[in-house]
């Protein structure tokens, strides 16, 4: 079982997308788009150890829905574990996602009324490429695309400096091509609306 004490950390790239418009106002502290949030986050790790234990290599994801903004609550949230895992590994990222052992996860665990999962299913994520993609079993995908200029339909290029981001620093601003959540608990088809792609870093305790 983890413990709260124990050193960790993990680096890697995350995958967002949400049912926003382009840009996403909760980056800024706006409120979501259409008064609600339902969205989440793949996160591929490239390095990552919790004590001994590596997570090199190994995703995650945590997908939610928020009746209004993020921090106002009552959330119903589900996650999903690379199958990949070990036993001691997927303890691990249990912890982790389940926000016992810090980092962002603990500080979105206070928003969920419920948390379910986690599902272990195969992971196929790419994320070094201008237009990541991700999926997670049957349950999540994410296809990205360059946001277009309306008037002249070239593609744009923006990015988001965050100082004091909570889950990434960072980000390239995309649209989804496609982006469903299927689950028992989490559904919805925000395909066409906001995605984004940064490097993370995180540690603890």
């Amino acid at each position: 079982m983890a413990d709260a004490k124990v050193a960790w950390r993990m680096k890697g790239t995350v995958l967002v997308a949400c049912n926003c418009e382009w840009g996403c106002p909760c980056n800024v502290n706006g409120r979501p788009t259409t008064g609600k949030c339902e969205g989440g986050w793949v996160w591929q790790v490239e390095q990552g150890a919790y004590g001994d234990t590596s997570l090199d290599g190994l995703g995650f994801a945590l997908f939610a829905n928020w009746p209004a903004a993020i921090h106002e609550g009552n959330g119903v949230a589900t996650y999903l574990i690379d199958d990949r895992a070990s036993e001691e590994q997927r303890g691990v990222l249990r912890a982790l996602v389940e926000g016992t052992v810090g980092g962002p996860w603990g500080i979105f665990r206070k928003t969920f009324t419920e948390l379910h999962g986690p599902a272990y299913v195969a992971f196929d994520v790419e994320t070094s490429t201008l237009l990541p993609h991700a999926r997670a079993g049957d349950t999540i995908a994410i296809e990205t695309e360059h946001i277009r200029n309306p008037v002249t339909k070239e593609t744009v290029h923006p990015r988001l400096v965050l100082p004091e981001g909570l889950v990434l620093k960072e980000a390239a601003l995309l649209a989804s091509r496609h982006f469903h959540v299927r689950d028992e608990h989490v559904s919805y088809d925000h395909s066409g609306r906001y995605s984004a792609t940064g490097p993370f870093q995180y540690f603890g305790p």
